[in-house]
């Protein structure tokens, strides 16, 4: 039977792809799955040469519980060896200022910080400690959401700074292991709190489905994301491919264009993607209405008719392609691109 180290190994070298020297940043918070993720990777990191800087962030929700778990992870990091840096942030004001939910404002918050301290120290990559018991929640929580085949695939191993070992991983083993290593955590009282969505999903969607439904709900969960997961790096590589025949630069700076007859012959679902693709690189959201409105402009559009999207990005239609721009900026604004 391969052991707990040993998996997590395979994973680092594996689909996480890991190399020998890579330094990287471990988001603990303190918690179960946190502090296991620290305990394994030093454990490879004298295998593999890893250089490991600990992050543990305080988003000023539980300022009974903190300063507890903060000395928790610090002297973790310490008999380990490792550097600690806290920081903290303010994700109830944040929330207010961006008019994000509590649970977004503080993950907006903490990947930022994460990101911070990558740069300073010049990481490779993160590591986070999600299981294979949050990517079932997670689907769940995308199903919920009207999520497509995309959102529907989970999360991902290696998601471009992020890497994720104890994926495939059952929280249950990871209880075990620390217990058999005599290694303490933390227990977060927010997890309990049923005014999360994720936690409804945690506490009470996924037992009454086992219950009612399939007691192996959670695998099969896995194992659908798995499937999907491989079904969208195919249609990402696709999209690589036709996104450098069809989009060009405008002739504003900062402005691109879709040729409208080489886009409306590809498949609808590539076409999905080249907007979401495009969007994105206009840091623009990547509302499916939205693009569902683009893919109508590019096939019905009339010449000199425009589109108004988020923040102040215009489309103008045009004969021959479709050309998304900022006129005055990142701003909203109520002009038209167009005189009647």
């Amino acid at each position: 039977m391969i052991s707990l180290q040993q998996k997590v190994y395979n994973s680092l070298i594996g689909p996480c792809q890991v190399t020998t020297g890579t330094r990287l940043v471990v988001a603990v918070s303190g918690g179960p799955d946190s502090m296991a993720l620290l305990h394994l990777l030093a454990a490879a990191g004298e295998q593999l040469d890893l250089a490991l800087y600990v992050v543990w962030v305080d988003h000023g929700l539980r300022p009974l519980e903190t300063p507890q778990e903060e000395k928790l992870v610090c002297g973790a990091a310490q008999r380990l060896g490792l550097p600690f840096i806290a920081r903290r942030v303010d994700a109830a004001g944040h929330a207010v200022e961006k008019h994000r939910s509590l649970e977004h404002a503080a993950r907006e918050l903490r990947y930022r910080i994460l990101r911070e301290e990558g740069r300073t120290f010049s990481a490779d990559c993160i590591a986070v400690g999600h299981t294979a018991d949050d990517q079932a929640e997670e689907i769940l929580q995308r199903i919920l959401r009207g999520s497509g085949r995309k959102g529907v695939a989970g999360m991902r191993m290696h998601s471009r700074d992020l890497v994720r070992p104890l994926l495939t991983i059952d929280k249950a083993e990871l209880l075990e292991w620390l217990g058999e290593q005599n290694i303490p955590y933390a227990l977060d009282s927010s997890n309990a709190d049923l005014k999360f969505l994720r936690n409804r999903v945690r506490h009470q969607l996924l037992p009454f489905l086992e219950e009612h439904f399939d007691a192996g709900i959670r695998r099969a969960l896995q194992k659908t994301a798995s499937s999907l997961a491989a079904d969208e790096a195919l249609l990402e590589e696709l999209t690589g491919k036709v996104m450098a025949e069809v989009v060009c630069p405008g002739e504003e700076a900062g402005s691109l264009r879709i040729m409208r007859n080489t886009f409306i012959a590809l498949p609808e679902a590539l076409q999905r993607r080249v907007v979401e693709q495009m969007l994105w690189q206009l840091s623009s959201r990547a509302d499916y209405d939205h693009i569902l409105l683009i893919l109508d402009a590019a096939e019905h559009g009339r010449t000199h008719s425009e589109l108004h999207l988020s923040r102040g990005l215009r489309l103008g239609i045009f004969r021959e392609y479709l050309e998304f721009s900022y006129p005055r900026g990142q701003v909203a604004w109520r002009g038209r691109l167009f005189t009647r």
